[in-house]
């Protein structure tokens, strides 16, 4: 076989290599587009698809609530589809995707809503949390009254990060109520229900008698409430449902997502600023009072935030009403807003720029990268510093997501989630900064 012949045949084999890379990349694309898709009333979203994938519009047809435009590319060598989906009226409707305009490969739901609005929040909250039972943050030894030590939360496979519910079928209350309980019983064998991530488990363990203080213990530290500052992302004027943080709250001791029972949100003042450097988060340091200015109850605290019911209205001098929300695919790179509350109890409005954004088709956080670019907030705080958490995030008068977390060795760079995933954490939308360091309770050896 002479060189030009095997050329070709090279040529060849890489060209076919290449055009089946192509379209094994568009499969896996395929399968990245959301199976549920929200529009609001005039507005857009367009698909694009490599040839030979198209839409096929049937299924829309017979609701009528979309316009369906393929935006072809006139070019003689055009291997792709944009098709552009335009609202028409609120509804309901699937669209197939097929190969060869023959074999459905794929669905996707398309709903048609309001644009929904929320009143921006930006003020610093206190945050307080009473967990659901008792956490468990250490094990321990007990000296018996004969002298050796005992580990009966050990053996009876206890672990960090355990919340006891039950004792003997008796719902525990707080820190207090389980040291009460194990006197009672004294050195009988009991029955604990515990949580562990999500998962009820029944222990047996006896108590011992502490040769120190003469109490009934069982070798645990463990807490019942914790305790800081964060940032109001949004409240509904309609439902009055709000979210704040834009992060779950996790216990400082096992680093584990707070399983509670309920909780409060409170005005709260900034009272200093320690600033942001390479390697070390700044914190803005506030205070607030636990007995008064009760804002509202939280419910829910979620990988994505907390989230809970507000019984006072919240403006700020830039919003006095309640504003649009964009989903991610309106969502674009360039100039931003953030409102946070810096100084004493003002909210402020502080420029920033999105960097990056993600396609998510799924509940995810990291959204967006977020860079200050406002230079008197980079002033007083060098950045993303904790207790920004929760920041609401502006573009173009809508609310587009919420800070979440701060880049380490860069401060001055942090992420941001989109705001349609909050609003489903919350109920309204149906389909590590973090807080403030965690103000410490005390710890209960029971």
């Amino acid at each position: 076989m002479d060189s030009n012949k095997l050329n070709k045949r090279k040529l060849l084999f890489y060209i076919i290599l290449l055009t089946c890379s192509i379209y094994l990349l568009q499969i896996v694309n395929l399968y990245k587009i959301p199976s549920e898709v929200n529009i609001f009333e005039g507005g857009k979203k367009d698909i694009n698809l490599l040839l030979p994938f198209t839409i096929n519009n049937k299924l829309n047809s017979k609701n009528n609530i979309l316009r369906i435009e393929n935006n072809k590319n006139n070019s003689k060598f055009n291997t792709s589809n944009r098709y552009s989906l335009k609202s028409k009226k609120i509804g309901s409707t699937n669209l197939n995707i097929e190969l060869l305009g023959l074999f459905p490969v794929k669905t996707v739901q398309v709903n048609i809503m309001d644009r929904i609005k929320l009143q921006p929040g930006g003020q610093s909250i206190g945050v307080k949390l009473k967990t659901e039972g008792v956490l468990i943050v250490a094990l321990s030894d007990i000296k018996g009254k004969d002298g050796e030590n005992h580990t009966p939360g050990i053996e009876s496979g206890l672990k960090i990060g355990d919340s006891i519910l039950e004792i003997n079928d008796i719902k525990v209350k707080d820190s207090y109520h389980v040291i009460d309980l194990l006197n009672d019983i004294q050195d009988s064998k009991i029955k604990l229900k515990i949580k562990r991530n999500e998962e009820e488990l029944i222990k047996h363990i006896v108590p011992i008698k502490s040769k120190e203080d003469g109490i009934y213990r069982i070798g645990l530290w463990v807490r019942d409430k914790t305790a800081g500052i964060g940032t109001l992302t949004f409240y509904d004027k309609k439902t009055k449902k709000f979210a704040a943080l834009g992060h779950g709250i996790s216990d400082i001791d096992t680093g584990k997502l707070m399983n509670i029972s309920g909780g409060e949100i409170l005005e709260a003042s900034i009272s200093s600023i320690e600033q942001g450097t390479k390697g070390h988060p700044g914190e803005l340091k506030g205070m607030f009072f636990e007995s008064q200015n009760l804002l509202g109850n939280i419910e829910k605290n979620t990988s994505l935030g907390i989230y809970g019911t507000i019984n006072k209205e919240m403006n700020n001098s830039y919003y006095k009403d309640s504003i649009p929300i964009a989903l991610q695919h309106e969502v674009k790179k360039g100039k931003a807003y953030i409102l946070s509350t810096i100084g004493n109890k003002d909210v402020n409005k502080y420029e920033v720029e999105i960097v990056k954004k993600e396609t998510q088709a799924n509940i995810a956080p990291k959204s967006m990268t977020i860079k200050i670019t406002d230079k008197k907030l980079l002033s007083k705080t060098g950045g993303i510093v904790q207790g920004m958490s929760g920041s609401p995030i502006i573009q173009d008068g809508k609310i587009i997501g919420a800070i979440t977390h701060v880049f380490v060795n860069d401060p001055t760079k942090g992420y941001g989630l989109y705001i349609e995933w909050m609003l489903e954490e919350s109920g309204i939308l149906k389909n590590d900064i973090g807080m403030q360091k965690i103000r410490d309770f005390p710890y209960f050896f029971c």
